[in-house]
């Protein structure tokens, strides 16, 4: 690998002589004379070594180290000079120097003290390497470091410095706004406004007026002219949420605006034109939207440029234990109590639950904890009345989190159990796939409608419970 040098100095004869040891290494060097030039040279390209006289015609050496370690860190910097003493060499290597040589030295001096730089250099730079390829737990507002969250920081890395439309999918709760200021921060465009607006809150007849802004008398109430987020959003990122929830005649309108970047304001003639970076997301599937008809085709081919599917939190596996831990550490702070962590049966809580309502939910739960309670442990009694009957029920089985699956065990014996309880609620016999239905219905109606966890309990895969509804369907209709 060939490195490159940068070398201050002020004397002809020393700088030839110390270039000559240099390029003896293979290192290609650019001999300057001058504080200044150093400088000018290291806005143009940055060298991996600076080798830098403290003593220079027009700036001391040391101010020119004290810059370069602020702005460029990945700079070895050796410093040499006539005048060696101790407290020249402390401020030296105080300042980010590497190592410091006292003039005259030779060759094999020169030549052991550049190579522990470069050998420091390359170090330095296997550990970021390898900081960086480890799993992020933190990203940009998101917490949690599961499988499918690296892939979804992945994906933002790649896509935010580029102009193409993002379209964020996920159910409600799982952060899909989070992800628009993701894209945002990390892009070209983190300087300029980011303006998010919500399709499915803004009644219909004013979203036009909220994206494209009016004119003055162009409705009842518009008492002055009035910017739109697409002209707030200008040279930044327009998120625009529940884009599903957008009516027709309004998609057509937002579909010109992709094409050609130009709008009007309602109530308004002239063409008004803003460079933006759009990002929509929705709730729903979008694809299936268009199929029913309630989203165009070729605004789903504009916008589906770049997808991301935000994952719920019941497929996160442990991220939700980093997600309390934060929320419960944030909450307590903002009310003034003393949580700091959960106990065992509220950690098995925590992971037993499936969260219908994602990040959201679980905020306004662990909320709820903080608010109405006091200690320094969160007890699984704490927790709603929901939560708490998911866990009763989970004494009859254990929990294995592996990564981001959760399985679940059941003892045969209660299963054995819970049958006959359910074939003792009536003295007569019954149909025996009768029979069966009350017990998977019960077993859906205790998991609050989760079909996956029933069929945990119950010992059998999902796709069995919904052949097993066809069935009873027909069934039913021949009685």
């Amino acid at each position: 690998m060939e490195y490159s040098a940068l070398l201050v100095e002020d004397s002809m004869s020393l700088g030839a002589l110390y270039t000559e040891y240099l390029r003896a290494e293979g290192i290609n060097v650019t001999h300057v004379h001058y504080g200044e030039d150093a400088l000018r040279e290291l806005v143009k390209w940055q060298p991996d070594l600076l080798i830098l006289d403290i003593k220079l015609p027009d700036i001391s050496g040391l101010d020119i180290l004290k810059q370069v370690y602020g702005k460029y860190p990945n700079i070895s910097t050796i410093m040499i000079t006539a005048h060696g003493s101790i407290d020249i060499a402390i401020d030296a290597m105080r300042s980010g120097a590497f190592d410091f040589l006292v003039k005259p030295f030779d060759s094999k001096r020169l030549s052991i003290t550049v190579r522990n730089a470069l050998k420091q250099k390359h170090l330095l730079e296997l550990v970021t390497q390898y900081e960086k390829s480890l799993p992020k737990g933190r990203y940009q507002g998101f917490i949690g470091d599961s499988l499918v969250m690296q892939s979804v920081y992945k994906t933002i890395d790649c896509v935010a410095k580029s102009k193409a439309s993002v379209f964020i999918t996920g159910e409600s709760g799982t952060g899909k706004e989070v992800c628009a200021q993701a894209i945002h921060q990390t892009g070209n465009r983190a300087d300029k406004p980011f303006i998010a607006l919500n399709c499915a809150s803004i009644p219909k007849e004013l979203i036009e007026s909220e994206i494209f802004g009016h004119c003055k008398g162009a409705f009842t109430g518009a008492h002055s002219n009035r910017d739109g987020a697409a002209t707030r959003a200008d040279n930044g990122t327009l998120f625009l949420d529940e884009i599903c929830e957008m009516d027709l005649d309004l998609q057509s309108k937002l579909l010109r605006f992709i094409q050609t970047g130009t709008f009007q304001r309602v109530g308004g003639t002239k063409e008004e034109h803003v460079d933006i970076r759009l990002i929509s997301a929705t709730n729903r599937k979008p694809w299936e939207e268009v199929k029913l008809g309630h989203f165009r085709e070729d605004l789903f081919y504009r916008l589906h440029v770049i997808p991301i599917e935000l994952p719920p939190l019941r497929a996160r596996g442990n991220d939700v234990l980093l997600l309390a831990k934060k929320i419960l550490k944030t909450y307590s702070k903002e009310e003034g109590k003393n949580f700091t962590e959960f106990s065992p049966a509220a950690t098995n809580t925590l992971l037993a639950y499936t969260w219908p309502g994602n990040v959201r939910q679980l905020q306004n739960v662990i909320r709820q904890i903080v608010v109405l309670n006091e200690g320094t442990t969160v007890e699984h009694l704490m927790f709603p009345h929901p939560l708490i009957q998911i866990q009763s029920s989970s004494a009859e089985k254990q929990y294995k989190c592996d990564n981001d699956s959760l399985i679940y065990e059941q003892n045969d014996t209660r299963r054995e159990s819970t049958l006959l309880l359910n074939e003792s609620s009536s003295h007569s016999i019954k149909p025996l796939w009768l029979v069966e239905k009350q017990t998977i219905e019960g077993a859906i109606a205790m998991c609050d409608g989760n079909i996956p966890k029933a069929a945990a309990l119950l010992d059998i895969s999902p796709s069995t419970i919904y052949r097993k509804r066809m069935s009873w369907e027909e069934l039913e209709t021949q009685q």
